[in-house]
């Protein structure tokens, strides 16, 4: 294998290990939490996978951008929660069995909504979106639904090895998560550096913002839940993102690097943003 396939595994196992972690540390009870609130969830469902593409569909009309950034846009738009969202969640006080919750029903409900939308915007935008149920659902399946399940499973019938896997696990995955992304993001510097500088990197900038303001406006009351609505709508799956974008944009450059640009303008936006929801809470 090539080494960038090697780094793209390192990602994906990462990945694999800390959402089998996430289950190691939830209950059914937990994972359906979002069903039993159902305010809670139309207004999620309301922040996810509409105010988003509206997001994208201003930021387009106000902005002179480059024909992949827009593509990217529109993909980041209509794609789910990453799987190790949570986490993060978590670190601003977040409530758990929210933040859990929203990332496997927004990830089961994507496999419906995601092809759905994409047509809806290919409409709007006057170029050929589409994407295959399918083709989400094997993301959805083996990165998010598959690992969560088994970790669950484990916690319910041997618990006794949960405080023996979790620890190292936890170790493993953020290892592998940080090695792979530096050296992915140092790989590309050059090519971010081209972005940041063509109008990208602002495009994505006021796309966060927007998902940080609207999640957190329509997280309601309770604080714990506006924090977790807030991260988790301005955080898209990049796997998905680029899924839709590869799928149906097969030539045209630059459609990895801008999902990378917005994962690392998405990460440096929360910071502040955790701060100010822990202070707040505390």
């Amino acid at each position: 294998m090539s080494a960038q396939a090697w780094l793209l595994l390192g990602v994906q196992i990462s990945i694999l290990a800390t959402v089998f972690c996430f289950g190691l540390q939830a209950t059914p009870h937990d994972a359906l939490h979002l069903l039993r609130h159902r305010s809670l969830f139309l207004r999620s469902l309301l922040s996810m996978f509409v105010a988003m593409p509206v997001a994208a569909l201003l930021i387009v009309g106000l902005f002179e951008l480059s024909k992949p950034t827009e593509i990217v846009l529109v993909a980041l738009a209509i794609s789910p929660i990453p799987p190790l969202l949570p986490r993060k969640e978590g670190n601003a006080g977040g409530h758990a069995a929210f933040a859990l919750a929203l990332m496997f029903t927004m990830a089961l409900l994507a496999i419906v909504i995601v092809p759905l939308a994409s047509q809806i915007l290919s409409y709007c935008f006057d170029r050929p979106f589409a994407m295959n149920a399918w083709a989400v659902a094997k993301v959805v399946l083996l990165m998010i639904a598959a690992p969560l399940l088994a970790g669950m499973a484990v916690r319910a019938w041997w618990p006794a090895v949960v405080p023996v896997l979790l620890r190292p696990l936890k170790i493993i995955a953020t290892v592998l998560l940080v090695v792979s992304v530096l050296v992915i993001i140092v790989a590309m510097t050059p090519t971010l550096v081209k972005l940041a500088r063509d109008g990208t990197l602002l495009a994505l900038l006021a796309f966060v913002l927007i998902g940080l303001i609207a999640g957190h406006w329509l997280g309601g009351p309770v604080s714990q839940e506006r924090s977790v609505l807030a991260l988790s709508t301005a955080s898209r799956h990049p796997a998905i993102a680029l899924a839709i974008a590869k799928g149906n944009f097969p030539d045209e450059p630059y459609l990895a690097a801008t999902i990378v640009l917005y994962l690392l303008v998405a990460t440096v936006v929360a910071v502040p943003y955790v701060k100010w929801r822990r202070r707040s809470q505390a």
